[in-house]
């Protein structure tokens, strides 16, 4: 299973910006699909799809996030970004990566979820 690591988080204020990078496992990665999910705090929040991109660089974006995210990728170090700008309070979360096969897509991760990293956006 592909392993995978996030950081870049942070605390930071409304308007603000901030740059994830997720690095995976394996030799597969130049293949995969790889995605973004956020997990809002509360309780019963579940992991939400925030942003994709495929192996031939085709991005999807959650309609919460079109226009302030942007997902990259670079396939030599095995890493995504997301870069995140005019980042509001309910963008507040914990931000996970994992990689798919063929499509962007809610489900049929074949990674094992991080630890992810926080982001907090307050004033």
């Amino acid at each position: 299973q592909v392993q995978l690591v996030e950081s870049g988080g942070g605390l930071v204020q409304p308007g603000e910006s901030l740059r994830l990078s997720c690095v995976a496992s394996g030799n597969l990665f130049i293949i995969h699909t790889m995605v973004w999910y956020r997990q809002r705090p509360g309780p019963g929040n579940q992991r939400e799809l925030v942003a994709g991109i495929t192996a031939g660089f085709t991005t999807s974006y959650a309609d919460s996030v079109k226009g302030r995210f942007a997902i990259s990728r670079d396939n030599a170090k095995k890493t995504v970004y997301l870069q995140m700008n005019s980042l509001k309070p309910e963008d507040t979360a914990v931000y996970y990566c994992n990689a798919q096969i063929g499509p962007i897509r809610e489900e049929g991760n074949v990674g094992s979820w991080g630890q992810g990293t926080q982001v907090t956006v307050s004033s």
